[in-house]
Formats: structure tokens, sequence, C-alpha cells
């Protein structure tokens, strides 16, 4: 029997070199953990389960059968976060790259299947190549497979990549059909083509980081949804935020314990919104102050910073937030915002998070740049999201909600469930100034008159009580107490049930 045993043992040390000590402390070199190290960081200490450590490929074409490593260059397996069951596959840069062949796809296939059928999380650690060149249609093949499982998968588990080296070809498309996209600064980029494709057919010089690093797919191209300095960092935000997501789209959002009061108030938020209208402020002090221990995950903080999108609690329940941003022209909706705001509201209802909204939008950003860019359509991404969702939907209107962007905004006209308003909001068409000049073009050359409408504008309109009069506010709140307010109201609506008409599946605006 001890012969037996030894062998297994010999087994497991060589799967666990994966491509061997030289290849280990190159990647090490580069700033980067081997996918072992990773997965050792990621879940808690002893529960990892390895499947399939044994497995090699079966390619025979350009001298491939002598070159076979155990595990083919994926880690698969599960094990628990903060004591919850996740699935987890990580690449192996050791061994060939990472590279994906028939095999290697396989084994995540199976982790896939796994986490769909017993409804858990899965978290994908990339950090690989691209297909094998010399497998061909087969590593192709194994793509697709991959790629099925993502789109069978979606709405009903949360998908989590995690960008932790090169990720390109079709590598980069799997991470594109999950739920959220995370990279390492400097060490991490995703693109379809290479530079030296790129430069080939298109003549352009680009560097992989320029072309596709984390600076770009968070800032610009939002792909990404956030970056962090390093390995550790980001796995360790990895187990934050597994706290805050349900483990699939049945199971109710978790619930930690917390000493903070839902009764707290905070005098401080009397006095947030400025005398002068037009003087910016910090939405996230808001959004800080009134969550549980002012714990607030942000989903894609560098790109659209003029709405802030993320993860809180409220009585250690799971909300997800959408709020305009004073500080970042003015609050104003544009293409970027509405498509950062909308995919984050679906994602929310997809898994029953309640939705909190904080409105303070002066309205659409005008312009050529957003009309030719798709404003209208972009920003009908938002309503839609919004009205599809049938999760709770509290929304406060700390101050202007003009236009088009009033209804949008999660208003009571699109199934908010609890509309809210600060003393401070203002809920009209458009601006005092802006509807003067339009309704009283005739006085424009006379300063006092206007002055005087813009005044009797403003008396009318820049208050929330006309709309509290028709029913669209369902109460005017101190600010100060926003948080009971809000916890009150979640609780009232935690049994909340509303079914959309039967539909194979609806047809946004995308």
């Amino acid at each position: 029997m001890k012969h037996v045993l030894d062998e297994l043992e010999r087994r497991r040390d060589e799967a666990r070199l994966g491509g061997g000590l030289k290849r280990i402390e190159a990647q090490h070199n580069r700033g980067k953990l081997t996918a072992r190290e990773r997965i050792d960081l990621l879940m808690d200490e002893n529960s990892f389960e390895e499947f399939d450590m044994y497995i090699e490929h079966r390619c025979t074409d350009f001298g491939m059968e002598k070159q076979k490593t155990p595990g083919d260059g994926v880690v698969t397996g599960w094990g628990t976060i903060n004591g919850r069951v996740v699935y987890v596959f990580a690449k192996d840069f050791t061994v060939f790259g990472g590279s994906l062949s028939e095999t290697h796809a396989k084994k995540i296939t199976k982790i896939q299947d796994m986490a769909l059928q017993n409804r858990a999380p899965i978290i994908g650690l990339f950090d690989a190549g691209g297909a094998r060149i010399q497998e061909g249609v087969a590593a192709l093949g194994g793509y697709g497979e991959v790629f099925l499982r993502n789109v069978l998968s979606s709405g009903v588990i949360p998908q989590i990549s995690v960008i932790m080296g090169p990720c390109a070809g079709g590598d980069v498309y799997s991470p594109a059909m999950t739920d959220f996209i995370f990279m390492v600064k400097d060490t991490s980029y995703m693109f379809v083509t290479g530079p030296d494709v790129v430069k080939t057919v298109t003549n352009e010089t680009v560097t992989a980081e320029e072309l596709g690093g984390a600076k770009v797919h968070t800032s610009k191209s939002s792909i990404a949804d956030n970056a962090y300095e390093n390995d550790v960092e980001v796995l360790l935000q990895m187990r934050r935020l597994m706290d805050f997501l349900p483990s699939n789209n049945q199971a109710g959002v978790p619930k930690l314990p917390t000493q903070d009061s839902p009764d707290r108030t905070d005098k401080s938020l009397d006095t947030l919104i400025p005398d002068n209208p037009n003087k910016p402020y910090d939405i996230k002090e808001l959004i800080h102050k009134v969550v549980d221990e002012g714990d607030f995950f942000e989903i894609q903080p560098s790109f659209a910073k003029n709405i802030v999108v993320g993860f809180g609690r409220m009585e250690g329940h799971t909300v997800g937030i959408v709020a305009n941003q004073p500080l970042v022209l003015a609050g104003v909706l544009d293409s970027d915002a509405s498509r950062k705001a909308a995919r984050f509201v679906r994602f929310c209802d997809c898994f029953e998070i309640p939705i909190i909204t904080f409105v303070d939008v002066p309205g659409f950003l005008p312009g050529t740049a957003q009309e030719y860019g798709g404003l209208i359509k972009h920003g009908a991404k938002l309503l839609f999201a919004y009205s599809e969702a049938t999760v709770p939907k509290v929304t406060v209107i700390t101050r202007k909600a003009y236009g088009g962007a009033y209804d949008v905004m999660s208003s009571k006209h699109i199934r908010a469930d609890v509309n809210y308003a600060w003393p401070t909001a203002e809920i009209a068409v458009m601006g005092a100034k802006g509807a003067v000049e339009i309704l009283y073009r005739s006085e424009l050359g006379d300063p006092e008159k206007i002055a005087a409408r813009i005044k009797e504008y403003q008396d009318r309109f820049a208050n929330p009580f006309v709309a509290a009069e028709r029913g669209y506010i369902d109460e005017v709140i101190n600010p100060a107490s926003t948080r009971r307010r809000l916890c009150r109201a979640l609780n009232m609506l935690r049994n909340k049930r509303v079914e959309n008409p039967w539909k194979k599946h609806d047809n946004i605006p995308l």
C-alpha cells in the first residue's frame, strides 16, 4: 500500500509544479503569482479541492506528443469563500503559456456545468495567450463550448472574470460575457488581436499596455469594472465582492451581521446640498453616510464618473446603488453613463438585489457628439432597465430632476416603489433660466422682467411639492433621516412580487 501512496504523492507533486521551477520563477519575476498561489489566496484556507489534476492533452501534431504536463495549463476545482461554495478555474501561464487546448477547455466546461447545476458562483482567473495553435479547430471548438456555458449561466449564477496577465484572442470573449471583469495594473491586458497583428494590418504602432491595458479598459472602453495594484489586492477584493453577491438568482441576497443601527441619523446631510443650485457636491459622501458602516463597493469608478454605481448594505442586506454625481459634468446623463448604469441595474434585477437610486440630474448631455453617438438609444437602455426591473426600487431626489432624465432615473412612472425627495429637490421640465427664455422670448430684452420671470418659475417648480401634490413623490423627507427611511422602505418591500408579461426574452435597445 505504501508504494501506491508514494506514487500518488509523486504524481501530485509533479502536477503542482506546473511548467517547472524555472517557469514559476519567471512568473514571480514578472510580479505575478502562480495559478495555485492565486487560488490559495482567493479561497478559504484548506477549502480548495482540485479536479482533473492529471489530465493531459491528446494532440500529436507538431511534436506535441513529446510535450505533456499534468493539468494541461489550467487548475480547476471548488472551495469556499467566507464559508460559501464557489467554483474556480485558474489559467496556468507556466504550462504552454496557459493556452487553451481541447482537454484544457473540457476541464473548464466541467466546472462551469457543476457551478450551474449546483447554483453556485464561478470565478475565472485569466493569464493566457489564447488558443493553442498546434490544436487548430479542436481548440476553437473548446472555446465555443466555454462561451455557450457563459451564456446559459448568465442571470442564473454570478460569473466573475479576473484578468491577471495576458488575455488575447478567443480568451477575451468568455470574460466579456461574464458579469464583472477586474484587472491588475501593469501586468494584465486584453485584446482580440495583439500589437504585432495591429501593426501588420493597420500599420499602427502600439504597445500591449496602450492597446488593452488596465487603464484603457477601466477608463475608455468600459470593458473592465476596476483595476487593482497587484495579484494580492485583486484577489482580496474578490473575496470582499463575493460577500455582496447572492449564490444564484433564487437564493436571495446574503445578510451580514451589522452593529449599524437602522435608525441612525446624520445631521451633516442637512447641509450637504449647497445654497447655490449650480455648485457641485460629492454624492459619494451621501452613499457612505447611509449604507452600513460606510462600506461601498464601487463598480467602474474610472468610467463615466458622472454616474456612480456599486454595492452596499442596509441592515446587513445587499443593495445596489445608482447615483448621479454632481462633481462630474454636473451629474448629467450621457451615453456612457446610461450604458454603465443600465448594465448594473440589469445585474441587480437578475439576482434579486434591491436598487436605491439617488437623483441629482440636470438632464441629458446636449451636442452633436452625443446625438451622433446614439444618445437616444443609449439613454433608452437605462430607461428600459429600470422599467423592466421587478426588484424593490427606492428613489431619493436630492436636488435636480429635470426633463426626460427625471423619468429615466427610477421615477414613480416607471414602477419605482417608493420615491422620496429632499426639501432641496427641484422637479421640472428644465432649469428656470432655460424655461423662461423659451416661455418669455419676447421679454428677453428686459433683464428686470426676465429676472422676475425666473424667480416666478423657481418659486413654482424649484421644489418637490408640485410632484408630491400629484403623488409622484411619496414623501418629502429630512436629509438627516435618509438612512432610516431607506431601511424602513426596504423592509416594507422585502416580500415584493411583480411579474412582467410572459415573453421568450425582451429586446432591449442594444
